[in-house]
């Protein structure tokens, strides 16, 4: 029996109708009813996560959350997505807020990585000056005891021009940004790279990325029709 799955989106935009579109394209369907029931919530003016995280003023963006769970609730969503790897910096608050299982896209990331290719020791993080300073995704490395490895300032600077200066305006992005970072995650033998924001997916779209990449928003589309009870292709 299928599940309806909850999404609060809109951070950013397109990144929530890409998801969309790929939970589409990977369930195995043969009609419109076989198609999973979702209720997208594309809050755009949510408050942007990483300001969030490096001020410390996070109340405007709990409360946004709060408001978004109660209306997932009042539409019966079995399970919750949030395609925003910043976001889950918060995520045992957002979890509190409600008895709904939210997945957690960083950690089944690394659980995915650490399960899927061989002898991982050491994944790169592409992802925003959020979630790389809170050490969203080291927490969950450290885990399963995987080094986490991240830009240096310098690179960290090519992440996040690639992610506010290209496409959350709207741009398909310069590769050449995208392949300065990866020459240093290579230089330093890095077995996995993780695309940890959903611009970044996004960007994937457009052009051909290294086998070495494992993009996060991938995993948290499979997670989300295998938990809402489909077939996942």
């Amino acid at each position: 029996m299928k599940k309806k799955l909850g999404v609060i989106g809109g951070m950013g935009p397109e990144a929530t109708a890409y998801f969309y579109e790929e939970v589409i394209r990977h369930t195995k369907a043969d009609c419109d009813q076989d198609h999973l029931d979702m209720t997208i919530l594309s809050h755009a003016s949510m408050p942007d996560r990483t300001k969030a995280i490096q001020t410390g003023e996070s109340r405007k963006l709990l409360q946004a959350m709060a408001e978004d769970i109660r209306i997932m609730e009042a539409v019966g969503a079995a399970n919750l997505a949030i395609p925003c790897n910043t976001s889950h910096y918060f995520y045992d608050q957002i979890q509190e807020m409600t008895d709904i299982p939210i997945i957690h896209m960083p950690r089944e990331t690394i659980r995915y990585a650490k399960s899927h290719y061989e002898n991982v020791k050491r994944i790169g993080i592409m992802g925003t000056d959020g979630t790389v300073s809170a050490g969203i995704y080291r927490k969950e490395c450290e885990a399963l005891g995987i080094e986490e490895i991240v830009p240096s300032e310098k690179r960290q600077k090519d992440v996040m021009s690639l992610i506010y200066d290209d496409v959350k305006a709207g741009k398909k992005g310069d590769y050449q940004k995208f392949e300065r970072v990866m020459e240093e995650f290579i230089k330093k033998d890095c077995d996995v790279v993780i695309l940890a924001c959903t611009e970044i997916s996004v960007f994937k779209k457009d052009h051909v990325l290294p086998e070495i990449c494992l993009d996060a928003m991938d995993v948290l589309i499979r997670e989300s029709i295998m938990r809402s009870g489909a077939c996942y292709q």
